[in-house]
């Protein structure tokens, strides 16, 4: 029995979340999301919670049933709340400025590189060396957060790059001479 699908979703205030067959709609204040889930497994809503059952006892409907819950539970926590990834730029004349829909970075190349902003996703710039990415859809946030930090991920030997708020990098001992 999955432990994390035995757990409800509570549906905070001001959320509302709509089922019709398997794809799920959520709506609040930061917008409106919806999933389609998988037809193994049966998502009903019972006094503000909803709940998550396998449709069968096979080994592929228990596995999709604690991914569904943890879906759902994204779904709602990111209408109600919203999700934030925090990057920190480390480097001599490393730097992020954000013009229009777009984010500058200057990472030490011969040129600029510029990220267009995705639809859904709010991009600040508190200064030059911090970059906060939100967005009310957990993938969408993290996925654009890897992209930024794929730039120039952080180098081993000085720490030089983009780099995850409270990310350890291991630093390697240079040569000796």
């Amino acid at each position: 029995m999955s432990r994390i699908g035995k757990n409800p979703v509570e549906i905070p205030d001001g959320v509302t979340v709509d089922i019709s067959g398997q794809i799920v709609t959520a709506k609040g204040k930061l917008g409106e999301l919806s999933v389609t889930l998988s037809d193994e497994v049966e998502v009903v809503i019972e006094d503000k919670l909803v709940r998550v059952k396998p449709r069968t006892d096979e080994l592929s409907a228990r596995k999709l049933w604690g991914t569904t819950r943890s879906i759902l539970s994204n779904l709602v926590s990111g209408i109600s709340e919203g999700f934030t990834r925090n990057l920190e730029i480390i480097g001599v004349g490393y730097r992020a400025q954000l013009q229009g829909k777009e984010l500058i970075l200057q990472l030490g190349f011969s040129h600029e590189i510029r990220f267009p902003v995705p639809d859904g996703i709010d991009i600040k710039c508190p200064d030059q060396t911090h970059v906060s990415i939100s967005g009310c859809d957990k993938q969408l946030v993290g996925q654009t957060a890897s992209e930024i930090r794929g730039f120039r991920p952080p180098e081993p030997y000085k720490g030089k790059g983009i780099r995850y708020e409270g990310e350890y990098v291991f630093r390697k001992e240079g040569k000796k001479k």
